[in-house]
């Protein structure tokens, strides 16, 4: 029978649930933020993106539409993409400057995908609402991460191009026939999913740079 020492110290427990703090913060802050929403007058509606509202000068809509949802099957889908591929882009980014460097990306992958999309259909009324050309950007990020054991892939690894054609073609057909969930019949921004994601794709070896991380 083994003998155990009281007076040795424990060995430190795993912790169960280990994400970043930034990921796992803005991943709660979508359920939070779509409560109030829920109970505003207009549920939102005013802070949404509309492309035609561009040509008169107002641009509030490229960041505001990202703290707004469609609904909660739309909030739970974009918070566990955050959260999920959030969390390797964050590891990388977790010295110096880079929670900072973190945060920016994120806010930039949103308006870039919404002013994409703004820039494809220029006269739309349809409102725009949702993180998901951010949490996108998240995911083009992530790809590039995936199997570098924390190095940066190149653009054009076997890995990097593989995964970046499913998530096209996945984003392409929840695009074109209405898969996603809560989308309840409104028309859904592949779009701005893929700038999204190109976006990260493309500037993740930069970040890595710009935060002192390996590249």
């Amino acid at each position: 029978m083994p003998h155990f020492d009281a007076s040795s110290p424990r060995p430190p427990r795993e912790k169960i649930f280990n994400a970043p703090f930034l990921p796992l913060l803005i991943a709660a802050s979508m359920p939070v933020l779509f409560f109030f929403q829920e109970r505003l007058p207009d549920q939102g509606l005013s802070m949404a993106f509309r492309p035609a509202d561009m040509w008169r000068g107002e641009w509030g809509g490229l960041f505001t539409s990202m703290l707004l949802h469609g609904g909660w099957p739309h909030v739970a889908m974009n918070a566990i993409g955050a959260l999920a591929f959030g969390a390797p882009v964050a590891r990388m980014l977790e010295r110096g400057v880079g929670p900072l460097i973190f945060v920016l990306f994120y806010i930039v992958s949103g308006a870039l995908a919404a002013l994409g999309y703004g820039l494809l259909h220029p006269y739309s009324v349809d409102p725009l609402v949702g993180a998901s050309g951010a949490v996108f950007g998240l995911i083009g990020a992530a790809t590039r991460l995936m199997g570098g054991h924390g190095r940066v892939l190149p653009l054009l690894h076997p890995t990097v191009l593989k995964a970046s054609a499913a998530w096209m073609a996945v984003n392409l057909i929840v695009g074109l026939i209405g898969l996603a969930p809560g989308a309840e019949g409104a028309r859904i921004a592949w779009e701005a999913h893929a700038i999204g994601f190109v976006f990260g794709l493309l500037t993740v070896g930069v970040l890595a740079r710009g935060s002192n991380a390996r590249a």
